[in-house]
């Protein structure tokens, strides 16, 4: 993480930012991770193009992923808000997202809009997971 990246102790960028991107991946601020739009991406953050049912699943992956470099986990999540390039796919999308999600208690919100990239589905998400106090 750049000193640029870092506003203070309790604000600051996560994850490695695409130099050609404005944004950085999830930002800390205070107990709460917000994680910007993530796609369907492998370990290696190549975009995964597959099923509704299979973007579904990497994309929670993806947010898994993100999340995971400050100790948080799916469990974490409060809120996400899906974006699938088509409604028709809804049911599919929301077995996959239940059987991805588990049992974390959250808030969601799905609609449909068409990505600036070529996927089916789009989530960003809000993570509340308290700072570590120090001794």
């Amino acid at each position: 993480m750049s000193d640029k990246s870092k506003k203070s102790d309790t604000h600051y960028a996560i994850g490695n930012k695409n130099p050609n991107l404005p944004f950085h991946p999830a930002v800390r601020a205070g107990d709460f991770i917000f994680v910007s739009g993530q796609v369907a991406k492998d370990e290696n953050n190549n975009m995964i193009s597959g099923t509704i049912e299979e973007e579904t699943l990497a994309t929670l992956k993806t947010i898994e992923r993100v999340i995971a470099h400050e100790g948080a986990t799916l469990s974490d999540v409060v809120r996400i808000t899906t974006y699938l390039e088509d409604t028709r796919d809804f049911g599919r999308y929301n077995r996959a997202f239940l059987e991805g999600i588990g049992d974390a208690v959250l808030a969601r919100t799905t609609v449909e809009a068409r990505a600036v990239i070529s996927t089916k589905i789009e989530m960003d998400a809000i993570v509340y997971k308290p700072l570590s106090k120090k001794s």
